[in-house]
């Protein structure tokens, strides 16, 4: 009671104030039966796949390769990411615009991996090549590598296309 004999009301609850986060794909285990959930899944498998065919390369070629290692591995990373927060259930915590921020990741994703998949094919494409090293000339990259590289540039592109399907389907989320 105050001094006036009038009851104090008590403080708002701030949770009951903040809106809802905005997220239409389900949370828990339910993602993985999503097609999202499942192209989530493919994008970690094959960009790992990516990732572990270009450093078993050797890199050649650092300064193409050394970028196509950045983008898989953090592709990879992040992808691991937004799958666990969906399977956590944290999305449903957390106050976002999901729709959009899904839609965002792709898009900064497929325009990343698909300038990674273009610096792997021309990796590969300079199979050929032949530089001078010491005294004799030899092709810059040899068949063991060559081969490895043909593979990472097949899987960068499997990549590359899930992204963009994963892409497709934020956008539709986002823009009904």
């Amino acid at each position: 009671m105050s001094a006036g004999g009038a009851a104090v009301p008590p403080p708002p609850n701030p949770a009951v104030s903040f809106p809802a986060p905005r997220v239409t794909l389900p949370a828990g285990p339910d993602i993985l039966r999503t097609y999202s959930g499942a192209f989530v899944c493919l994008e970690i498998v094959f960009g790992g796949l990516v990732w572990i065919l270009v450093a078993s390369s050797n890199v050649p070629l650092p300064l193409l390769q050394g970028w196509v290692m950045f983008v898989s591995v953090t592709a990879f990373v992040l992808s691991l990411v937004f799958l666990g927060m969906f399977l956590s259930g944290m999305v449903t915590q957390i106050d976002a615009n999901w729709n959009f921020l899904d839609f965002a990741y792709h898009f900064t994703v497929f325009v990343f991996y698909f300038g990674a998949f273009l610096l792997e094919a021309a990796t590969t494409s300079l199979h050929d090549l032949h530089c001078n090293r010491t005294a004799t000339l030899q092709p810059l990259l040899n068949d063991n590598q060559y081969n490895i590289n043909v593979a990472a540039t097949i899987f960068a592109f499997v990549t590359t296309a899930c992204y963009g399907c994963s892409l497709g389907l934020a956008l539709r989320r986002w823009r009904p």
